[in-house]
């Protein structure tokens, strides 16, 4: 089986992120294990398989902004929610696995709205089901119908923000088009 070449243009981004967690991995920038770094990246990308990413080109400051700064409250009241249930409520507390199906089916757009969640205490991303972009959460304190709903809210919500900030135009009006909905 052969693999289709990609281009040094589309590896680029790869390589260049691969070069900077080689630098932050060691903790040193300097040049020359920029540069160790750097011949290690195109190796590991010559020699394995990696499927290349489709960015949609766009990347939107204005919304990426916002999105960041509500994503640092997410993370402090969850945090403070998280020690709450720890101290007060203790073994009582239920838990669920819910599954979240995502409008989005690119890869880089499902792996992001996972990664964000699973970064906000009380989530995890437990299993992810690529032909259907559908995220199986373990969300902490969800007993009713209307906790799995709001769960269910809270992802999707995510998902729209970081489409808004980096998915594909059409991703864009589908968001633009359920808001007017």
């Amino acid at each position: 089986m052969s693999r289709r070449r990609i281009s040094l243009r589309q590896e680029l981004p790869l390589l260049v992120w691969l070069v900077i967690v080689w630098g932050a991995l060691w903790q040193d920038f300097s040049p020359g294990n920029l540069l160790f770094g750097a011949i290690l990246a195109v190796a590991v990308a010559r020699m394995f398989y990696l499927p290349p990413v489709d960015l949609s080109g766009r990347f939107n400051i204005r919304h990426a902004v916002p999105f960041a700064l509500g994503f640092l409250v997410k993370v402090v009241a969850a945090s403070f929610q998280v020690m709450y249930l720890a101290v007060v409520r203790g073994p009582a507390v239920t838990n669920a696995v819910v599954a979240v199906p995502l409008r989005s089916h690119e890869d880089l757009m499902v792996t992001a709205t996972g990664h964000v969640i699973s970064l906000i205490p009380g989530s995890l991303v437990v299993e992810v089901d690529r032909s259907t972009s559908t995220l199986y959460l373990h969300g902490l304190n969800v007993s009713t119908p209307d906790d799995v709903e709001k769960l269910r809210r809270e992802v999707r919500d995510i998902e729209a923000g970081l489409i808004r900030i980096m998915g594909t135009r059409q991703e864009l009006d589908a968001i633009r088009q359920e808001a007017a909905a």
